[in-house]
Order: structure tokens, then C-alpha cells, then sequence
């Protein structure tokens, strides 16, 4: 398989319009457009009945004593662990593209439900747990919310964007279901896989 993303190179910056913060002017953090990014894939294996979809970053900080305050840094020896921002599964087999835009066009303040849309299924992302407990901004964040890793974080984070083409029509998943639940669920179903990669900062330090 071969995947494709409009809007940047494979390996190359993120783009701000796809990205949940940004760099402002002024100050540490600013909302961005937060748009889903156009992602297209060929080469289809024969017996595909199904995709997957996920968007993970593998370098968020472990710990977040140090996440965006002043006069600390994250430390590039601190261990990471996964953070997800786009969890889709049973995408329809005669698909092989999702259109810049179609599961997230800008910050929708508690959250987007998890369910069945026109595209497949979606589940929850990771800023369901990142904003809990946020009066203002705690809920359910399902389908893709973009990049936004701690303004002082000492390393630049990798976004892997990855189709999985399926040999089953249906994955059975619990509603709300996360991205560890997806790729939990999708082993021994995998006949092949594509990814596509960006980087993101928000460190005025590592902006080239």
C-alpha cells in the first residue's frame, strides 16, 4: 500500500491549519484551525473488505510536571508514551480517500461524540483524557483533533498516520472506544499497512 497527505512532504513540518495549537505572535499558545488533513491511499491488497485508520504520537511527555511552565523544560531523557489523534475503524472497502477537512474543521470546545459516521467509525482520541476535569473543555474527543505538544518541550514530536487495510468488514468494538482498543481489535487482520509521518513544535527554540 501507498499512503498520500495533502499538505506536507512525508517526514516534513505539519502544516499550522492542521494543528490544534500554534505559535502565536505573542505569549505560549494559540488555538489553530484544527483541520482534518486529505489522506489518500493505493496499491490495495486483493481480499480487503475493510480499512482502519490511526494518527498516534509516540514522543508525548510520560509525566506532566514540567508540561507548559514557565522557566521549566521538558526533558528530551523524560520516557514518552503514546498520545492518539485520529482513531477510525470499519472505513468502507471502496474508499481510498478522505476528503482535507471531513472529521474535523476547527476546536469544538468538550468535544466531538464517537460513533458512526458517512466514513467509518469513529473513537475517541486522547484529548478526552488530556481535558478531563476541564470545566470548560472536558468531553468526549472522538474522530481527529490535531497537533498541540507542551510549548516547552525539549524535543520536536512525530505524528504517524497510518491506514491498515483489513481482511474483515466489520470490527466489533464497545462504544467509546480508544486507539489501543482499535489496534487491540485489528490484530490478526492486518493484510498490509501504510503510514505517513510530520513533525510538529511548539517550541520557539526548535521552530526552524
Amino acid at each position: 500500500m501507498k499512503l498520500t497527505i495533502e499538505g506536507w512532504d512525508d517526514g516534513a513540518p505539519i502544516p499550522t491549519k492542521f494543528a490544534f495549537g500554534k505559535i502565536p505572535a505573542e505569549g505560549r499558545f494559540e488555538t489553530s484551525d484544527n483541520v482534518s488533513p486529505a489522506i489518500s491511499w493505493t496499491d490495495v491488497p486483493a481480499g480487503t473488505q475493510s480499512f482502519a485508520l490511526i494518527c498516534h504520537d509516540p514522543d508525548v511527555p510520560s509525566s506532566g510536571e514540567d508540561v507548559n511552565i514557565e522557566g521549566r523544560e521538558v526533558p528530551a531523557s523524560l520516557p514518552r508514551v503514546d498520545f492518539f489523534h485520529w482513531v477510525l475503524v470499519n472505513i468502507p472497502e471502496f474508499t481510498r480517500k478522505l476528503e482535507e477537512g471531513v472529521a474535523s474543521n476547527g476546536i469544538t470546545p468538550k468535544g466531538k461524540p464517537a460513533g458512526t459516521r458517512a466514513y467509518g467509525d469513529a473513537g475517541l482520541n486522547s484529548y478526552t483524557d488530556w481535558f478531563a476535569g476541564d470545566a470548560d473543555m472536558g468531553g468526549n474527543y472522538a474522530d481527529y483533533d490535531g497537533p498541540c505538544p507542551p510549548w516547552n518541550d525539549s524535543i520536536i514530536h512525530h505524528y504517524h498516520f497510518t491506514v491498515y487495510a483489513l481482511d474483515t468488514d466489520q470490527i466489533d468494538l464497545p462504544d467509546n472506544f480508544t486507539g489501543p482498543d482499535a489496534l487491540a481489535a485489528i490484530k490478526g487482520h492486518v493484510l498490509d499497512q501504510a503510514s505517513y509521518m510530520g513533525t510538529y513544535t511548539m517550541n520557539r527554540d526548535l521552530k526552524a
